[in-house]
């Protein structure tokens, strides 16, 4: 899989293409999603992770996939990761 260029954050997703159109507050969003407004304040402003328990949360109130919100966290995270990779001291493993 090819990692995207800067990808958003799922928060920046979730508040603009999610609850932005469907006219939902934060507060709404988070009793829908059974979760504290803060939690979802935190994620919304990048702040945290999605975390398995809360994709399926988000696949259930948006009827998207949890999958689909794991994989959006994980190319967000590689990708940051990326972003140090000149500054790792990482040797290359070769045979003896």
């Amino acid at each position: 899989m090819a990692t995207m260029f800067n990808p958003p954050h799922p928060g920046e997703i979730i508040r603009e293409l999610c609850l932005e159109p469907l006219g939902v507050t934060v507060t709404e969003a988070a009793k829908a999603l059974g979760v504290s407004r803060k939690a979802l304040s935190e994620l919304l402003n990048g702040h945290s992770r999605v975390s398995p328990e809360m994709a399926v949360r988000l696949s259930i109130a948006l009827e998207t996939t949890a999958d689909s919100w794991l994989i959006q966290q994980a190319q967000y995270d590689l990708w940051l990761a990326e972003q140090k990779r000149d500054t790792l001291q990482v040797r290359i493993l070769k045979a003896a």
